[in-house]
C-alpha cells in the first residue's frame, strides 16, 4: 500500500489566476474550495466512514491517492464518455473556474491521475494487478433542503488486473460492496443489488440498503469499460469500480435531520456525530419562513439562484421550494417568467427573529433585482 498526492500544478495555475479575478462567481469558487475537506478532519464521522471503508479485506492493501480538486474538462468528462450533451457539462449544474476547467463533480477521476503516476505505469507494464482508493470533496449546483448541498464527498474504489490473469467477474464486485456495506451498517443490514448505467462502466450496478422499511441508494460501480481504459493508455486490462458519497451514509447511519450537521463546530453536536448512534436534536429552534417571486428573462436558471440565497444567508437556510413558476406573455411579456419560491430559514444553533429575517429577505430581494435584472412582485 502506497499514499500518493498527484500533481497540483495544473490546479496552482488555475487559482493564481482566480486570485487576480474580481467577480462574485469566482470569489464564491474560491470561497467553496478553502471548505475543509470532512473525509479528512478527525473526528469527523465522514472520515470514520472512509477509515471503516479503507479498512474492509477487499480493499485494505489498496494505495491511496489525493487528487486535485479543479480539473481538466478533457480529463472529467471527455476520457469517461460523458455524452456531449450530458447535464454534468452544464454551467447551469458544474462551477466552471475557466472555460476548460472546473471543480470536479465526480472522484472516478482518479482513475486517469492514478494510472498516470510513473510507479503505477511500471506495475503495468510489467503486467502486476493495480488497486486504489480515493476519496474527498466533489461540487455540483443543487437544491437546498436538508439533505443536500452543493458541496459532499465521495469516496471510491478501482481495481484492475492483467487479462492474462482472467476476466474478473460481476461477483467480485458484489463481494466487495458487500463488505463496505456490512462495515457501516452491521452483518444484518438488508441491503441489494440493481442494474444500473454508468457513462465508464459496463454491466453497472448499484446497493440498496432498508433503512425504516424504505429502500435507499447508497452505492454504485460496474466493470469499466475497455474503451475508458484505453483512453488513459490501459490495454489488455480488466477489473472493477465503484464510488458513494459519504453523506448520505452518514445521514442514514445516525439518522441526521439536517446535512449541515456535519459541519457544526457547536460542541453539542460535534459530541453526537457517532456512527451508528442516533442523533438526538440540541433544540429545535423554529423556522421562519418568507415567500419570494419575481418575473425574470426565461433564462433564468435556479440552481444558479440557489447559490445567491446561500451566500446572502449563510448557513440558515433549510430549504428552497419552489412554490409556482408560469409563463404568461399578455402579463409579463416576452421571453419573460414567472417564479415563486419559499425559503424555509432555520439555524442550528440559535433562534432567529422576525427582525432579523425581514431584513435578510429584503437583501436577498435586492441581490436577486441586481443579479437577475428581476421584478420582484
Amino acid at each position: 500500500m502506497a499514499y500518493y498526492i498527484a500533481s497540483k500544478d495544473e490546479e496552482k495555475e488555475i487559482l493564481k489566476k482566480l486570485e487576480m479575478r474580481q467577480n462574485a462567481e469566482t470569489a464564491r469558487i474560491k470561497r467553496y474550495l478553502a471548505m475543509p475537506d470532512l473525509s479528512r478532519t478527525p473526528g469527523n464521522p465522514l472520515r470514520d466512514i472512509v477509515e471503516k471503508a479503507k479498512s474492509t479485506p477487499s480493499l485494505k492493501d489498496f494505495d491511496d491517492i489525493d487528487i486535485p480538486e479543479i480539473i481538466d474538462t478533457r480529463i472529467l468528462f471527455d476520457l469517461f464518455d460523458f455524452p456531449a450533451d450530458h447535464p454534468a457539462r452544464s454551467k447551469s449544474d458544474t462551477y466552471y473556474a475557466d472555460d476548460t476547467h472546473v471543480l470536479r463533480t465526480h472522484d472516478t477521476v482518479m482513475w486517469y491521475y492514478y494510472l498516470n503516476l510513473p510507479e503505477v505505469k511500471e506495475k503495468i507494464g510489467q503486467g502486476e494487478a493495480v488497486g486504489v482508493v480515493c476519496y474527498g470533496k466533489v461540487f455540483r449546483k443543487d437544491e437546498i433542503d436538508r439533505k443536500h448541498m452543493n458541496i459532499f464527498h465521495q469516496f471510491g474504489g478501482l481495481y484492475l488486473q492483467p487479462d492474462s490473469m482472467g476476466i474478473v467477474p460481476i461477483e467480485e464486485l458484489r463481494k466487495v460492496l458487500s463488505q463496505i456495506v456490512k462495515s457501516l451498517f452491521g452483518e444484518n443490514v438488508k441491503y441489494r443489488f440493481l442494474d444500473d448505467t454508468f457513462p465508464y462502466t459496463d454491466p453497472s450496478l448499484q446497493v440498496e440498503v432498508e433503512v425504516n422499511g424504505e429502500w435507499i441508494e447508497i452505492l454504485g460501480g460496474g466493470m469499466p469499460k475497455k474503451s475508458s481504459l484505453s483512453k488513459m493508455g490501459i490495454e489488455g486490462y480488466n477489473g472493477w469500480a465503484f464510488g458513494f458519497g459519504l453523506e448520505r451514509l452518514a445521514i442514514i447511519s445516525m439518522e441526521l435531520p439536517d446535512i449541515r450537521l456535519l459541519w457544526s463546530s457547536d460542541e453539542r453536536v460535534t459530541k453526537q456525530l457517532k456512527l451508528g448512534t442516533k442523533f438526538v436534536e440540541v433544540s429545535k429552534y423554529p423556522p421562519i419562513v418568507r415567500d419570494i417571486s419575481f418575473v425574470v428573462k426565461n433564462s433564468f436558471v435556479p440552481n444558479d439562484y440557489f447559490d445567491i440565497v446561500r451566500e446572502t444567508a449563510p448557513e440558515i437556510v433549510e430549504q428552497v421550494e419552489l412554490l409556482d413558476k408560469y409563463e404568461n406573455v399578455e402579463k409579463f411579456g416576452s421571453g419573460m417568467i414567472s417564479y415563486a419560491f419559499r425559503i424555509t430559514y432555520r439555524s442550528l444553533d440559535r433562534t432567529l427573529t422576525s427582525n432579523e429575517i425581514d431584513n435578510i429577505h429584503k437583501k436577498l430581494e435586492e441581490a436577486t433585482k441586481k443579479n437577475y435584472e428581476a421584478t420582484v412582485r
